[in-house]
């Protein structure tokens, strides 16, 4: 796990900081990132991160202390902003609750502060408490003003360039769309395991896994049942179990996905090595290729290629009899699932070879595809799946032929009616069929759903879009 934010130089700690890493790392905790509040303490964060190679400084000046940033400040925070162990500028932003320093003074300490991580290309970690809205606007001034800001290298990635956390994130989900828009993970502390926490958790409901990062905000927001007691990071597995809680899935899912959007945040750990097999909860996922007759507008297939922290992009594709070995005992998995970032129809003949083989060893086996299988075979291959496949998921997207076309960048009119024909066929020969579409705002759900259960007489799903 990375702890995204814990105040490891606060005083709390003074009497047994050693101990507390200590604990941390014990606890499972590879990586605390520890924000600054002002000039002093961005200089004591950087001399923590010198003599804990598990610890990564941030420097910036908190609201709280806008007031007091004397002359020369900034330029002193720029300064220790080249420091090799410093990753991000922060903590900074706005505080309204509190007024510790006037509006105006802390808008234009936060802004300046942007200015140095545009100039240093540097994410920054967000404090904003009664004012979502203007950090909002702040922050989207400072990016139009530099699109270049963390851009990454030609990696073709759908997603915008990773800048920064909007750290014990305050607003709504429609809020989170709009900063992970701008480039921005959200996090939460301990307050998504109170009681009252309210918004925070229909965030952590409803936000895909790719966009959070863990944190404790040690000393402080300490997670139940340990209310009332000095926070430290050592507890973040705590947040980390209510976050699987909340997305259903596995503690190890969001350690994982978390701790890659730490890499991609803040450069810390490592993105990972390709995989062929993954696995999320309790199924096994086979990626047997990363080639699609497709180029679906929300697919990172050219980019990053990465699902809940798994690394998919492989260079080859694996041999059957690489994927059987690393499936080991198919009956240990709920399920063994043929999808990865590609169409597994693309490699017909070796996606049945192995079906065969997880069925004749107990396993269950479903196909996850766009449904274009027969176009891409020339043939219907729909009965050559029978008796190797218990459930076929086939990508349905939009049930307008245009907008189906649009959105999987292909032509609509030819690969629409093939797809219905065989999901058709599919319901007809296999024992279960579930047709999906993407929670977009632009498709028509009511129309779609009516599509899949009453024509096409499948079940109806509705996925998440990442």
């Amino acid at each position: 796990m990375v702890d995204s934010h814990a105040h490891l130089t606060a005083s709390q700690f003074d009497a047994d900081r050693h101990e507390v890493i200590q604990r941390a790392i014990d606890a499972g905790v590879s990586f605390i990132i520890n924000p600054a509040t002002d000039v002093d303490d961005s200089a004591r964060a950087i001399e923590l991160a010198e003599k804990y190679p598990q610890v990564y400084a941030c420097v910036g000046i908190h609201p709280h202390e806008a007031a007091k940033a004397g002359e020369g400040a900034l330029e002193r925070i720029e300064e220790l902003s080249r420091h090799e162990r410093v990753v991000a500028i922060g903590e900074i932003g706005l505080d309204y609750h509190y007024d510790f320093s006037p509006r105006d003074v802390q808008k234009r300490i936060f802004a300046l502060q942007l200015d140095i991580a545009r100039r240093r290309n540097l994410p920054v970690v967000i404090h904003t408490r009664e004012s979502l809205p203007e950090t909002i606007s702040i922050v989207e001034d400072a990016a139009q003003r530099s699109p270049v800001w963390r851009a990454q290298n030609d990696s073709g990635s759908r997603y915008p360039a990773p800048r920064g956390v909007f750290h014990c994130f305050p607003g709504t989900v429609d809020d989170a769309w709009r900063v992970i828009d701008l480039g921005f993970a959200v996090s939460f502390p301990g307050i998504l395991t109170f009681k009252n926490a309210g918004r925070p958790l229909e965030v952590a409901r409803s936000i895909s896994l790719e966009h959070f990062l863990l944190e404790t905000d040690s000393p402080y927001m300490t997670p139940v049942p340990h209310r009332g007691e000095r926070n430290e990071p050592a507890r973040l597995g705590l947040v980390a179990e209510k976050l699987a809680e909340l997305q259903r899935l596995s503690l190890e899912d969001v350690m994982r996905s978390t701790s890659y959007t730490a890499f991609r945040v803040f450069g810390v750990g490592s993105r990972g090595e390709p995989r062929i097999t993954y696995t999320l909860r309790d199924a096994l996922y086979i990626n047997l290729t990363i080639r699609c007759n497709a180029d679906c507008v929300f697919c990172d297939r050219k980019g990053d290629a990465i699902i809940k922290g798994h690394n998919l992009k492989i260079e080859r594709e694996p041999t059957v009899e690489e994927v059987i070995r690393e499936i080991g005992d198919p009956a240990r998995y709920r399920e063994i699932v043929f999808c990865g970032y590609g169409e597994p129809t693309i490699r017909l003949e070796e996606m049945k070879e192995v079906a065969r083989w997880v069925k004749a060893h107990g396993g269950a086996t479903r196909l996850n595809t766009d449904g274009h299988g027969n176009i891409i075979n020339k043939r219907n291959i729909v009965p050559e799946l029978v008796g190797l496949f218990d459930a076929v998921s086939v990508s349905l997207n939009s049930p307008d032929v245009r907008q189906y076309g649009e959105l999987m960048r292909l032509d609509g009119e030819r690969f629409f009616p093939e797809m219905v024909a065989f999901a058709q066929e599919c319901v007809r020969l296999l024992p279960r069929t579930v047709m999906t579409v993407v929670d977009l705002d632009q498709v028509q759900m009511d129309r779609a759903r009516r599509l899949v259960e009453e024509e096409i007489g499948a079940e109806f799903q509705v996925r998440p879009f990442f």
